[in-house]
């Protein structure tokens, strides 16, 4: 016997009758049933500022079906027209098919919704495609069906789509993909070269099988679903391989003629790849950096001019530190949108750092960060504003391995011109800059090396660099140092600025340099590589650690330690 777990705002669920609209069904043992736990949060409405409130765990009701009678998963969102809503769930989320099917009942549980769903690749399978790459490149052409990293993917996906039930048909595409997948690595092996344009179709194997699987699986739990290469689907991006650039005018609207639902028939959910693009003029396979799929969501979101993308991640959403330094951090409610692109370019590891450039052309659209592991979460919400009267420092992040470069000349005094002369050496050699500060005769910046060159060409390239900027200024180069980031209200800077020098005193950490002003939300300190974790650890002390002096109600005054803004959350759970 099957029971089935049903909860309706208090009101009785009876065989007979279809759940109400914000109703929530999952299939349980009879046992889990009783032991099952009741959601709180996680069945609000995507577009809602505020969990729903639902009755006492006294509303959880259980009833029975016929044994032997398959109860799949109810599609959602069949009363629209048309998707209101773009999920993104990260390759954690999907690395197995137990987490597949979790992903499917968070889909299907939001009944309110009609999603388009982005998907990674399932686990580490990017890492373990880009590790198959530099392995065929010493391979012999007999050993590439033995690569260790090959086989665990052929062995991930096919046990998930056995796993699943997926349809036979997908899963001979599957088993079609994977051999596509060898004879790539054959070819890579035989050239000896893993050129960036191989390498984007080579890491683009994880999203077009995992997309399939998880597709598929929802079908044969009767669910409609379609399945969708982005590529196909109108996302143009240039042809840079490996970090490729979105062309707006060209993928928003061939991506909402692709999305848009067929009049009369039935609610498809929307299966997308994330990650990838096609060259506009190459027309090949190309990706939108690490972390990518984001960036899909979020240009979906526009395409389709809705109003709220969830990112589906494995932590509570955007935290007050990285949680890898700092113990006690917290979850963050609210982030504008420079906030949120400050903490991504800066060192936040939950969001792509372009994933708000979308939102910010919309400028109407939210984007949520939720936590596929923790449905109960509220997560964070990034939208174009909030209310920061009672913020002070939202979060501190911290960017490893960065090099600061000192350009001195007494030609730069009271000269124009000599700033471009600076800036084109860079633009020539291609180098992005993270921070500058200038002064005079001088000007200091801050750049990530990694970004522009590959680990073995950083010391030719950095060399050949510093030698085109010493035919015009003195040059000074530190290494292994970090960029400490202060996302916060620098209406109040004075008071941060004091605070933050007064532990940084105490800690004995020096400041090598120091930029604000040019973002609104970021005070920007660099300090010793060595020094780095100590002081991202004793800054979180000082401000989400001690009661803040903005507001006196005790719970307000905690929720604030959370989310710099903690008035408002405070009203809210009262």
């Amino acid at each position: 016997m099957q029971l089935l777990v049903g909860r309706v705002s208090g009101l009785p669920v009876l065989p007979s009758q279809k759940p109400r609209h914000n109703s929530v069904c999952t299939r349980l043992t009879g046992r889990q049933a009783l032991a099952a736990p009741v959601p709180a949060a996680h069945h609000a409405p995507a577009f809602s500022k505020q969990p729903r409130r639902f009755a006492s765990p006294r509303s959880v009701i259980a009833f029975s079906t016929p044994a032997g009678t398959a109860i799949g998963l109810r599609a959602p969102g069949q009363h629209l027209e048309q998707v209101n809503v773009v999920y993104k769930f990260g390759g954690s989320s999907v690395r197995d098919a137990e987490r597949m099917r979790e992903v499917a009942d968070i889909i299907c549980s939001f009944q309110e919704n009609l999603p388009c769903v982005v998907l990674s690749a399932m686990g580490k399978t990017t890492n373990m495609l880009l590790e198959c790459g530099e392995l065929a490149l010493t391979s012999t052409v007999d050993g590439i069906p033995n690569l260790a990293p090959l086989k665990t993917i052929h062995d991930l996906h096919m046990s998930t789509c056995e796993s699943l039930g997926v349809e036979a048909a997908v899963k001979s595409e599957i088993e079609a993909l994977l051999n596509n997948l060898q004879q790539l690595l054959i070819g890579i092996c035989i050239m000896q070269d893993l050129t960036p344009r191989a390498k984007d179709s080579l890491v683009s194997f994880g999203e077009r099988m995992s997309t399939r699987i998880f597709a598929s699986y929802l079908r044969s739990q009767g669910v409609a679903a379609r399945q969708f290469d982005a590529p196909e689907m109108g996302v143009v991006t240039t042809d840079d391989f490996g970090n490729a650039d979105v062309i707006y005018d060209q993928t928003l609207p061939k991506v909402q003629a692709s999305l848009t639902q067929k009049a009369g028939g039935p609610r498809e959910v929307q299966i997308v790849t994330g990650f990838l693009g096609k060259g506009v003029h190459t027309g090949a396979i190309t990706t939108l950096g690490r972390g990518g799929s984001d960036l899909t969501a979020t240009v979906i979101g526009a395409a389709m001019e809705l109003r709220e993308v969830q990112v589906w991640k494995d932590v509570d959403g955007v935290l007050t530190s990285d949680p890898r330094i700092v113990q006690n951090t917290r979850p963050v409610t609210e982030l504008t949108y420079e906030e949120a692109t400050e903490l991504a370019f800066f060192g936040a590891q939950v969001l792509h750092p372009l994933a708000m450039q979308p939102a910010i052309r919309s400028q109407a659209m939210d984007v949520r960060v939720k936590n596929s592991y923790n449905r109960e979460a509220a997560g964070t919400i990034i939208s174009k504003a909030r209310d920061m009267s009672c913020s002070l420092v939202t979060s501190i992040v911290l960017k490893n391995n960065v090099t600061l470069v000192d350009i001195v000349s007494s030609r730069m005094l009271g000269q124009f011109g000599f700033l471009a002369n600076v800036f084109d050496v860079f633009r020539a050699n291609q180098v992005s800059v993270d921070v500058v500060a200038t002064s005079e005769v001088s000007i200091s910046l801050s750049l990530d090396p990694k970004k522009s060159w590959s680990d073995g060409e950083v010391g030719e390239e950095l060399n050949h660099l510093v030698y085109e900027l010493e035919k015009i200024s003195c040059v000074h180069v530190r290494s292994n140092m970090c960029i400490l980031s202060l996302i916060c209200n620098v209406e109040r800077t004075s008071e941060i600025l004091l605070r933050t020098f007064k532990v940084l005193l105490q800690e004995g950490i020096n400041v090598k340099m120091m930029s604000q002003g040019a973002s609104k939300v970021n005070i920007s300190l660099i300090v010793d590589g060595s020094e780095g974790q100590r002081a991202v650890k004793a800054l979180h002390r000082e401000f989400f650690e001690t009661a803040p002096s903005c507001i006196s109600d005790p719970e307000a005054a905690a929720a604030m330690n959370g989310n710099g803004n903690g008035v408002h959350a405070a009203a809210a759970r009262r």
